[in-house]
């Protein structure tokens, strides 16, 4: 058994036993009220500074991490203008891919409103439980103005870069959309560079990148000890009802993430490529089984050139330029969760995102995806920040954090699908233009 799988099984084991030990704690509760009291209060007094202690490490990274991938993701493009017409089709298809995905995600989490099955006391309960950040948040939402040109104009462009996505309080996360733009503005500017300072400025990113990723690494080794420690605190304050609200987002989590392979990825081949979903499903079977135990878009490239050289006969230039990219940025999968992860934990602080703020939520989730380190657990720091940036506490991610594990192999299943599906739909529309001339 893989490190990562060890350590997924080990996450998975952690959450039980947390559920488990929480239920039975509430169980005795009933007949016994001063063993939920003191239980309770050591919860607070021990299992949430531990939860704090992951938490907080995921936090550290979120800046250079969101500034050094993004920024490295668009210097590695090389020149934009010398791509050609293959790259140009290529970026198109990944854009609308993952923000298809997104939308699929956001109108399921607004279909099921999972976050909003939490009764009223259980939702103030979760509430104090985040020390008052959620109740600030609600009342910084209501005075905020309405959305407009000149409101995404200042949320993207302040007056004072490192001022809004360093913050001045140091009890929460900085302002993170200027960041993703500059990060883009940089990255654009390092592929005008010369051929030779492009290499290095990739080179100084994808340390930076790989640094944070080693940080992230560090906290998801606590995340065994974290996980059941901040699931039992979460489930004895508020009660079981988190639980029925956990299991009803990972159902139309789950959905989504279905509906956007099977049904988005279907229409993209019988319209765009003139090929039979079903026999082509059929086809890249083993490849999505390789993804889904692997939980890793990279693990499975092999794998995927293999499929498309030998199964789908796609031409090896186009297999050889997309794939490799779409297993960097072609996230689907990862868009479409983050978005869900985000509308869900805002609902259940009762954060209510208007339909402008989940437009601009779709946008984030499509540009953050493509930051995403390959690793499982890879996309937590970055949806700390996505909820920062919509007022949502960003501690929120705990209460999702214990069955990550299972959607990671699903989102990777649906991000290594919609990757060969892509380069099949772009190897298409290549050859028919070649006819056509």
């Amino acid at each position: 058994m893989s490190t990562p799988t060890r350590l997924a099984t080990r996450i998975l084991w952690g959450l039980l036993i947390g559920v488990i030990a929480a239920v039975v704690t509430l169980g005795i509760g009933q007949f016994h009220p001063d063993t939920l009291k003191t239980m309770r209060a050591i919860s607070t007094a021990v299992f949430d500074p531990l939860g704090q202690i992951f938490l907080r490490m995921l936090f550290f990274v979120v800046i250079p991490l969101v500034f050094a991938s993004l920024a490295s993701g668009v210097v590695q493009l090389g020149r934009l203008d010398k791509l050609g017409p293959l790259a140009g089709r290529t970026f198109a298809l990944f854009f609308a891919n993952m923000a298809i995905a997104v939308f699929i995600g956001l109108v399921m989490m607004n279909l099921l409103q999972p976050g909003h099955h939490l009764d009223p006391a259980s939702k103030d309960l979760l509430m104090q439980e985040y020390g008052g950040s959620a109740r600030a948040a609600v009342e910084r939402q209501h005075q905020q103005p309405g959305m407009s040109f000149a409101t995404l104009v200042e949320m993207f462009m302040p007056r004072n870069l490192f001022g809004a996505f360093v913050g001045n309080d140091p009890g929460k996360l900085g302002d993170v959309l200027p960041l993703i733009l500059f990060a883009i503005l940089v990255g654009a500017a390092g592929t005008q560079l010369s051929e030779d300072k492009r290499q290095k400025l990739q080179a100084g990113l994808d340390l930076i990148s790989e640094v944070m990723t080693g940080i992230v690494g560090f906290a998801l080794k606590l995340a065994p000890y974290a996980v059941p420690a901040m699931i039992y605190s979460v489930i004895v304050k508020v009660g079981v009802d988190i639980l029925l609200t956990l299991a009803v987002f990972v159902v139309g989590c789950a959905t989504a993430l279905a509906l956007h392979l099977f049904g988005t990825m279907s229409l993209w081949l019988r319209l765009l490529a003139g090929r039979s979903p079903l026999a082509y499903f059929k086809q890249i079977r083993p490849l999505l089984i390789t993804a889904f135990s692997t939980s890793s878009s990279s693990a499975s490239l092999p794998a995927s050139l293999a499929v498309a050289k030998d199964d789908l006969k796609l031409a090896p230039s186009t297999a050889g330029f997309v794939l490799p990219l779409g297993a960097t940025m072609n996230m689907s999968g990862t868009a479409l969760f983050e978005g869900c992860v985000v509308l869900f934990v805002a609902q259940a602080f009762g954060v209510d995102l208007a339909l402008g703020q989940q437009c601009v939520l779709m946008l984030l989730s499509v540009l953050s995806a493509v930051a995403v380190a390959g690793i499982p657990g890879g996309s937590m720091p970055l949806i700390a920040g996505l909820l920062a940036t919509f007022g949502v506490p960003p501690e929120g991610i705990g209460i999702v954090l214990g069955v990550d594990r299972i959607l990671d192999m699903l989102r990777t299943t649906v991000n290594v699908g919609s990757d060969i599906v892509t380069a099949t739909v772009v190897d298409a529309r290549v050859k028919a233009a070649a006819t056509a001339s």
